[in-house]
């Protein structure tokens, strides 16, 4: 029984190792409660939002609905004789994807002395916040020209601003059904910070805000009031700020509003909760959770790019992975996908650039053109849990591997001849190919974080569809921050958990703001 309990502990202590890296931020929020310390296969339930689909048992039936393939496959798979002769063998061979030699982390060393307004100024400075305060001005005068003037206006300042930001930021900690209960005398009223600013005050800000207050003669998309902001944001996130590590993951993270807010919606407010009118997809370092990439894809209308006018999901997925992928080329980044995504020549494509992708396949959500019928349906014969079968096309792997139902991967990331293990509290050790133990592991990593990131989304939920990506956005720039003070030398001095970075963040605009 010991000699067991000690093999079971050296196949865990050498999983941990292959993904130390995971380890830096289990502790992202800085929050007690569950964590994957004790577990490096943490995975969230099945009834997750998000498309990455950890391998739980819950999850199994959807991963092993290929059984329902009819006419020997799904569309766009090829019969066994056409996959031998498009280069496709049960013959294993090892690849090796090439070194990443860039460290990850923050690219620019914070001081100790650092406040958490300074690394959220590293995403919305000083220069975005004054043009706020000059397209809301712009906006008001204009308005008024043309339906009348508005006695109780005044042309709002930088500090005003910044307060008024710090009044919609406030509802991602304390959170309230409308941001006006602040000034409320009921639960959700906050008179700490009620008196920077009265209701009337922050009501006509809220009624003028903008970030771009025209449309010029080159603006054609239906972002065009929120697209600097954007393409600031974007260049931000980008590597001025923060080098990613190897490991990525492309995705969609968990937008939804509070589950406990929900269950008290109307039906009215819930249908219009549903018809948001854009999707948006991020690009996440693994390793920290740090948002490196955001696209923003609107469902309806002319959108940048013209991904809107695509009605084909695939090409609509590989259109976006690209966008978010773009200045990875040559870097020999490895990117998780989910179904929505994975696909054989999105993966060659990729490679060409240095790219190396794994990602797990549904014969429902994936575009599966040049796969072996073979692989995608399930066989017959009865399977034991751990079984797995791989064919190779070039330093491609497509793996069928089975755990109370049959999961699919695509990869030319790890070698299929690589053993790994998933695992898990109750079940033990489940034998997989290394590429399976990479996928759950980092997978699982951004569900979790999505879970505890989601309890963070600012609160305020406008009409516009420009505003609500303004603000979703904005929540990102504040959780992108709080992982860049937790790796500076100012979490040494003061250990600020998620929630008391929000507060102290809120405290540092509002203090800026003017007592009105």
């Amino acid at each position: 029984m010991a000699e067991c309990g000690m093999k079971a502990l050296s196949v865990l202590e050498a999983a941990r190792s292959r993904y130390e890296s995971l380890q830096i931020s289990d502790d992202v929020f800085g929050e007690s409660g569950d964590d994957s310390s004790d577990n490096p296969f943490y995975s969230t339930s099945g009834d997750s939002n998000s498309d990455n689909c950890c391998l739980e048992a819950g999850d199994d039936q959807r991963a092993g609905e290929t059984g329902n393939c009819q006419n020997g496959g799904p569309p766009g798979s090829i019969s066994t004789t056409q996959a031998e002769e498009d280069g496709w063998s049960d013959t294993l061979q090892d690849i090796t994807v090439a070194p990443y030699n860039d460290t990850y982390g923050p690219i620019q060393r914070m001081p100790a002395t650092a406040t958490c307004m300074d690394f959220f100024q590293l995403f919305v400075p000083d220069n975005a916040i004054q043009n706020m305060v000059t397209q809301t001005n712009m906006y008001a005068k204009k308005y008024q020209e043309r339906f009348g003037s508005d006695e109780g206006w005044r042309n709002v300042t930088a500090a005003e601003m910044k307060a008024f930001l710090g009044f919609v930021t406030s509802t991602s900690v304390h959170r309230c059904e409308s941001v006006l209960s602040i000034w409320s005398s009921g639960f959700f009223s906050n008179r700490s910070i009620a008196l920077k600013m009265s209701q009337a005050r922050f009501e006509k800000i809220l009624k003028y805000f903008h970030i771009v207050a025209f449309r010029s003669s080159h603006s054609s998309h239906g972002l065009y009031k929120i697209q600097p902001f954007l393409d600031s944001l974007q260049q931000s996130f980008g590597c001025s700020t923060f080098r990613p590590s190897q490991t990525q993951v492309l995705h969609e993270p968990l937008i939804d509003e509070d589950p406990v807010f929900i269950t008290t919606c109307t039906e009215r407010e819930l249908r219009k909760r549903r018809k948001r009118k854009f999707s948006l997809w991020v690009r996440q370092c693994t390793s920290t959770g740090f948002i490196c990439q955001i696209y923003v894809h609107l469902k309806e209308g002319q959108g940048p790019d013209g991904l809107a006018t695509l009605k084909i999901k695939p090409q609509l997925h590989s259109m976006v992975a690209k966008q978010l992928c773009q200045n990875l080329s040559g870097r020999n980044s490895i990117i998780f996908t989910g179904p929505s995504i994975t696909s054989l020549n999105l993966y060659q494509e990729f490679e060409k650039q240095e790219i190396y992708c794994c990602g797990l396949l549904s014969t429902r959500k994936s575009d599966c053109t040049g796969l072996p019928q073979s692989m995608l349906v399930n066989p017959e014969s009865p399977q034991q849990r751990g079984q797995s079968r791989s064919m190779m096309r070039g330093n491609t792997s497509l793996i069928s591997w089975y755990n109370k139902g049959h999961f699919r991967f695509l990869t030319n990331a790890y070698s299929p001849t690589k053993k790994g293990v998933i695992i898990k509290r109750k079940s033990g050790e489940i034998p997989c190919p290394l590429a399976v133990e990479a996928f759950a592991a980092h997978l699982s990593y951004i569900c979790k974080y999505d879970d505890k990131y989601s309890k963070y989304f600012i609160f305020h939920k406008p009409n516009k569809t420009w505003q609500q990506v303004f603000w979703l956005t904005i929540s990102m720039a504040i959780n992108n921050a709080y992982i860049m003070y937790k790796m500076s030398d100012a979490y040494q001095i003061k250990r600020y958990s998620r929630a008391q970075f929000g507060e102290r963040l809120v405290f540092r605009l509002q203090r800026e703001g003017l007592m009105i």
